[in-house]
């Protein structure tokens, strides 16, 4: 019999048909995963070795409980948010994910957004398509502040974020960045804090990977600081921005705009989001590429069978 491997969520009928061509593959189950996984027929939840999900979805030690063979829970993507990391360590319980591999495509949308927010794309396109264009000689359109001179914080500077700045130094921007320390290896400016780090900008990128510790760590003062002509852009989780406190400044003007692929309760989007000008909205697909989507599987992959070889798994989540 080929060893059970259990679906968290949704997958890629590639990713899928991988997975079935060398495990038995349940699933998947339905969010919230410690509650839908008690509906597993004994038998199958007592062979089930390791778990295939995204890392935002929720896995606590009781559900993991449930699953008493249980060796391995690998993560599509980058993160890893959702899975209670110590309670898996507890239990000896091998959590891996895919870094870096859709570094390039979210960093892409990361700039689209951005150019959006600060040209508000959609609203030309409505005037187009309602037939409000009179041709610029009749009706010039209304000049905005464009990207050359602009000064971009990076809350992140890893794979993702690094790949923003380069990107950005092509729109002829300033860079400085925050993390958790300074790198020795990138020529842009070092910030000690978030705070710092918006006072300074007037866009503040988010690419950092999410967790508890960092929940919120964009909120009103952040933002106040940011400044009237800031806009923010978020591609890492919903969970870092306080979506409230975000509505409520661009709806008073402390800041001018805002790019989002993330939100704090996927797949709710509050609605202001969606009506407000300069603010450009995305359904959560900054890894949607075929590049990206075939490099994470493949580590996804690699992880699992190293993990079932009994050797080492290339892409453990660090301690």
């Amino acid at each position: 019999m080929k060893p059970a491997v259990l679906l968290a969520t949704r997958i890629s009928s590639s990713y899928r048909a991988a997975l079935e061509a060398h495990y038995d593959v349940l699933g998947p189950v339905p969010e919230p995963f410690d509650t839908s996984v008690r509906s597993l027929a004994p038998e199958d939840a007592a062979r089930v070795r390791a778990i295939a999900t995204f890392g935002s979805v929720k896995i606590s030690g009781a559900g993991m409980d449930l699953l008493p063979a249980l060796g391995l829970i690998s993560c599509l993507g980058s993160g890893y948010e959702g899975t209670a990391l110590p309670d898996a360590r507890a239990r000896n319980i091998t959590v891996t994910h895919s870094p870096n591999a859709n570094a390039a495509a979210v960093a892409d949308v990361a700039i689209g957004l951005l150019i959006d927010a600060v040209r508000n794309f959609r609203a030309g396109r409505a005037r187009l398509e309602a037939g409000g264009w009179l041709g610029n000689a009749a009706q010039p359109n209304k000049a905005v502040r464009g990207l050359t001179g602009r000064k971009v914080g990076i809350y992140g500077l890893g794979a993702i974020g690094l790949k923003i700045a380069q990107r950005a130094s092509a729109f002829e921007t300033e860079i400085a960045y925050h993390n958790r320390k300074p790198r020795d290896d990138v020529p842009y400016a070092y910030h000690a804090s978030l705070l710092e780090l918006a006072g300074w900008a007037d866009v503040l990128m988010v690419a950092l990977r999410a967790g508890p510790e960092n929940r919120h760590a964009v909120n009103r003062e952040v933002l106040a600081a940011l400044g009237p002509r800031g806009i923010v852009v978020n591609i890492s989780r919903g969970s870092v921005i306080d979506e409230a406190a975000l509505i409520e400044a661009i709806e008073s003007g402390a800041i001018a705009g805002a790019g989002l692929d993330v939100y704090e309760h996927e797949p709710e989007v509050p609605a202001p989001l969606l009506s407000l000008p300069h603010v450009a909205a995305l359904p959560h697909i900054g890894g949607a590429t075929l590049e990206a989507q075939e490099v994470m599987q493949a580590m996804a992959l690699a992880n699992i069978a190293a993990f079932f070889a009994g050797r080492a798994v290339p892409n453990a989540v660090p301690e």
